[in-house]
């Protein structure tokens, strides 16, 4: 799979203010869960060197707040990232993620 299949899926999110469950974006790409995993870990490590927001912010678990599954934090904190308040991390992300694409960048 290309990353652009899956970068163009979220774009098209983020200009919907959308989020999606892994499950749902996993069948949308026709990628097993551990392949669409490490996509999004390496879009996390592209959008964090480029400082954009992280897009796989967009991702929400099946079950719970609506937040991402617990490995987006783990991979947030392999990465570098500090989050104390995880409701308050993501809030951010989509805002900004919904936001640059309202604004056409």
């Amino acid at each position: 799979m290309s990353l652009s299949a899956l970068e163009t899926r979220l774009a098209a999110l983020a200009a919907a203010g959308e989020t999606i469950s892994y499950g749902s974006l996993a069948r949308d790409l026709g990628l097993r869960m551990a392949a669409l995993t490490s996509a999004l870990e390496t879009l996390m490590q592209a959008d964090l060197a480029a400082r954009r927001p992280l897009r796989a912010a967009l991702c929400r678990a099946r079950l719970g707040s609506g937040l991402p599954a617990r490995g987006f934090f783990d991979h947030a904190a392999a990465l570098g990232l500090v989050i104390a308040d995880h409701d308050a991390f993501i809030a951010a992300e989509r805002a900004a993620l919904f936001a640059a694409a309202s604004q056409g960048s």
